[in-house]
């Protein structure tokens, strides 16, 4: 059976997104900023194309309206108020602006929002659970990506307050934010329709693993933040399970024709 041409490119654009974050330690720093927007220019590539191909255009665009739209307000919103993130700035090192906020933050919200909200599809049987559990697991992930993004200079707080034990220099109220958001978001992304059947979701699937993996070993190993690790594993995995439990690691998921 021919594959959908949009599937092979979700997943040529999964598998570069990943080559990109594994090259990113082994390139000249001058380099690492224009790859680091490279590889969530890639995996919101690879999350669209994946939605076109088992969902849908009309899914897609949807899917990236919402998150677009939510993901840049937010932000816009937390950069001018310190609301809901707390107070902080974005350095000129990700590229060009969509004025108070750098282009590619939407897209890292695209890019992510993807494969959480079908790993909540698959996790829990009520919209509320799924907009929950999203929410969480979204919140989970920033756990990680503050603590690599402040200490690449991509963006600074401007008056950090009490902070997560294990997670230095990042407000907690940062994370309430991002939970808050999450509901927002994925209370809207579940009215999108669901699958009527069991879709070939591989691609987001092992991107969501990816990127639980790659944090815990790129932290533990490379970046010499041991409690990033630590804490970030733990909770990020903590929510993984449950998916895990539901299907997604056993041999007919990653088999499908």
């Amino acid at each position: 059976m021919t594959r959908d041409p949009s599937l092979i490119a979700a997943t040529a654009a999964a598998g570069a997104a990943v080559a990109g974050q594994i090259a990113w330690v082994l390139v000249p720093a001058g380099a690492r900023d224009t790859l680091t927007v490279g590889c969530v220019v890639l995996f919101a590539a690879a999350s669209l194309l994946h939605a076109w191909a088992v969902r849908g255009p009309a899914w897609a665009g949807g899917y990236a309206g919402i998150t677009l739209t939510v993901g840049w307000t937010a932000e816009a919103i937390g950069v001018a108020t310190g609301w809901p993130f707390g107070d902080y700035a974005y350095a000129s090192s990700l590229g060009p602006k969509l004025g108070p906020v750098p282009a590619v933050i939407p897209l890292a919200w695209l890019m992510m929002a993807y494969p959480v909200l079908l790993a909540a599809r698959r996790t829990c049987a009520t919209r509320l659970a799924q907009v929950l559990y999203a929410a969480a697991l979204l919140t989970a992930w920033d756990l990680f990506l503050d603590p690599q993004m402040t200490g690449q200079g991509h963006w600074t707080w401007t008056a950090p307050t009490a902070s997560i034990p294990g997670i230095p220099g990042i407000p907690v109220q940062n994370f309430v934010g991002w939970f808050a958001v999450g509901l927002l978001l994925f209370g809207l992304l579940v009215r999108l329709p669901d699958h009527p059947h069991d879709p070939d979701d591989r691609v987001p699937a092992a991107l969501l693993l990816w990127v639980f993996a790659s944090n815990v070993m790129a932290n533990a190993l490379f970046w010499d933040r041991p409690s990033v690790a630590l804490v970030g594993g733990l909770a990020m995995g903590a929510l993984l399970l449950p998916w895990l439990r539901r299907g997604i690691a056993s041999r007919a998921f990653w088999t499908q024709p």
